[in-house]
């Protein structure tokens, strides 16, 4: 019951972007212009202007158990870092660095939290476009090249479902010439079997196409 309560007051307790610097002891943050397009922008947080791009970034968040919890926004980021809640795995040499009153950092690409958090378990992983495409391996699933599209194998038209086990990653040529028809009517068969996947990290994978290369060793292998 202790632990259980742990991780929901660790939860409540991440920064927001509406939290005052003195309630949270964190300090406002400010971007180290370096005269590149990138650094530039206002001061973090509030300010005027253009948005700075390095707040598009995204960065790895780990459990303490190093299990990808999820790709946090490179502010939120910073700001649980700066609070004592994570620290830097990688770091990111393209990054700028973010600095406050007492405290800087480079932007990481993965960063693990000090203290464990609990994830409810979810058996079946939400098929994405994304998901589907990392899981097919960017291939199409009849002929083997790049894909570019997805299909289902057995058509909506005739019945099919729009799921794991009936989706497949598709090249644009092999999807015009199938169109609604079966693969039995074509003579065509799949290269691999169409599973759902399975792991805690394909729950990121659903929601990320781009993954930064840093990631990589904590996505399994359905990232590569």
């Amino acid at each position: 019951m202790k632990n259980r309560h742990s991780a929901r007051t660790h939860r409540q307790l991440v920064p927001t972007d509406t939290r005052s610097a003195g309630s949270s002891g964190a300090f406002a943050l400010q971007v180290i212009t370096e005269g590149s397009a990138q650094c530039a922008g206002p001061s973090f947080p509030g300010g005027g202007g253009a948005v700075p791009l390095w707040i598009k970034r995204r960065v790895l968040l780990l459990n303490v158990t190093y299990e990808p919890l999820t790709a946090l926004p490179a502010r939120r980021a910073v700001v649980l870092m700066t609070c004592g809640k994570a620290d830097t795995v990688h770091e990111d040499p393209q990054a700028p660095v973010v600095h406050s009153e007492q405290w800087s950092v480079q932007v990481p690409s993965v960063i693990r939290l000090r203290n464990y958090v609990r994830v409810p378990y979810r058996a079946r992983i939400p098929m994405t476009r994304a998901a589907l495409m990392h899981r097919d391996r960017f291939r199409c699933g009849y002929c083997g090249v790049k894909a570019e599209t997805v299909d289902h194998v057995v058509p909506r038209s005739r019945g099919g479902e729009h799921s794991w086990e009936n989706c497949v990653a598709c090249c644009g040529p092999c999807n015009h010439r199938k169109a609604d028809k079966m693969l039995s009517e074509l003579g065509w068969t799949l290269r691999t079997a169409l599973v759902p996947p399975s792991g805690p990290h394909w729950r990121l994978l659903a929601s990320n196409r781009d993954l930064h290369p840093s990631w990589m060793p904590y996505l399994g292998e359905g990232a590569a």
